[in-house]
């Protein structure tokens, strides 16, 4: 199997962002330096696979993860830090699933969309990380059509229990919330959380670490060497395992044969603003995280410290050459007016695994080798959910696994060559519709 970067050159440190400029955990992980043996190998060090490798190490497994750069340098240390009970492929999730869980898949879609949120919360309290958790998040309707979908969306809620902690509020009752004129009506949703993604991924590596995992940074996998004990090799040395799982998203090329044409980079920008003081309290007086209903939508939150945390668009190229600042800053500013020529502080990007029908990818490219990618922007808490899932296949227990390995995936023809564009034209044809709906 061979393996490609495509994120620059290996041995990169992290983006000079928010997220990287607030870190409070400054550990850095020894390359490896010498052939070793493990039980598992996990190849990327994100959400995916530090959240595999706590679960693997908690179920007593030896478990190496390498990682080409540092601990969260890829999407899991760069994204927005909501943490919703949103999946971007539920409908076609749940017109594949039928067909395995029959009856049942509602209540497994629904499983999903609330088990990152135990798994994370959980994680926070036993291990005592320190990731500015907060609760409450509102998703808010732009016009009519929005407000139906809302109301729609509150009924399900409402069905399966959680009438403590949604409301289905009006366009006078976001304004109390939010200082816009921009929405109509919002579902308030206090199970909804939001956080520092970067510390709570580094507070998850110092927990595997803690029970025994070994962290490998600026180690590049170059090869994979498949058998009943595959090995891994790096540019620093071997590692032979009894399984090894393929944790990298986006951000690499191992198993092409296999999995090209599979999963598509997206480029998310994100900036934040200079600290607005008593302005933050005027304009989110609650800290609620924010997203609307467009299928291309804007996404924003108050850090601890005050910011505004602003992201939208996406760049279906796949580079990475972009003023994410003169892109988003018209976003701020209409959602915002009390915010025109605010100061921007940092501005980023990060590379998002978008799959064509919005399901994550699980499933092996032999026996022993295991792999897990493409949320499609919605990464942080399905990151643990597939983290506990891949955990659970590896130790033999295949029930949710094999639920995801049997969807079908479309294979585009040519790799990023032809899927960017095929989604950059999908992405048109979604905002087209948007605008006349």
């Amino acid at each position: 199997m061979q393996a490609n970067k495509i994120a620059g050159a290996p041995h990169q440190e992290r983006k000079n962002s928010y997220y990287y400029s607030t870190l409070n955990d400054t550990t850095t992980y020894s390359s490896l330096t010498e052939n070793i043996e493990t039980d598992i190998v996990i190849i990327g060090a994100g959400f995916t696979g530090i959240a595999s490798a706590v679960e693997l190490a908690e179920r007593g497994y030896k478990v190496a993860v390498v990682e080409s750069n540092r601990v969260g340098w890829g999407a899991s240390g760069r994204n927005g830090g909501q943490v919703t009970g949103s999946l971007s492929g539920d409908t076609a999730m749940r017109k594949q699933m039928r067909a395995t869980l029959g009856d049942e898949v509602d209540d497994f879609i629904w499983f999903m969309r609330w088990r990152g949120h135990e798994i994370i919360r959980q994680r926070v309290e036993k291990y005592g990380i320190d990731c500015d958790l907060r609760y409450g998040h509102l998703h808010t309707a732009m016009k009519a059509a929005h407000y139906q979908e809302l109301e729609e969306s509150y009924a399900e809620a409402q069905a399966r229990g959680m009438g403590d902690e949604v409301s289905l509020l009006d366009a006078y009752q976001v304004k109390s919330l939010l200082a816009t004129d921009l929405y109509c009506g919002a579902i308030r949703n206090d199970r909804n959380m939001h956080l520092h993604p970067l510390n709570l991924c580094m507070g998850e590596a110092r927990a595997a670490s803690s029970l025994g995992a070994a962290i490998y940074e600026h180690t590049h996998v170059q090869d994979i060497q498949a058998g009943d004990h595959p090995v891994v090799l790096t540019d620093r040395g071997r590692i032979r395992a009894k399984h090894v799982l393929l944790a990298g998203d986006v951000y690499h090329r191992l198993a092409q044969k296999q999995l090209n044409g599979m999963i598509f980079p997206a480029m998310g920008g994100i900036v934040t603003t200079e600290p607005l003081g008593e302005l933050a309290q005027q304009i989110n007086p609650e800290f609620l995280a924010v997203y609307d209903c467009r299928f291309v939508l804007d996404y924003y939150r108050m850090t601890a410290d005050g910011r505004l945390l602003f992201g939208g668009g996406c760049n279906y190229s796949g580079r990475d050459t972009r003023d994410i600042e003169a892109e988003l800053r018209p976003g701020i500013e209409t959602t915002f007016p009390q915010l025109k020529g605010v100061k921007i502080d940092h501005q980023w990007s990060c590379a998002m695994g978008i799959v064509v029908n919005r399901i994550p990818q699980l499933g092996q490219v032999s026996p022993n080798v295991w792999y897990c990618q493409g949320y499609s922007g919605h990464g942080v808490a399905s990151s643990h959910i597939m983290g506990e899932i891949m955990a659970e296949a590896i130790a033999g227990q295949l029930e949710k696994f094999d639920v995801f390995e049997r969807c079908s995936h479309i294979k585009v023809p040519l790799g990023d060559w032809l899927g960017n564009p095929m989604l950059a034209a999908g992405m048109w044809y979604y905002r087209l519709r948007e605008a006349i709906r």
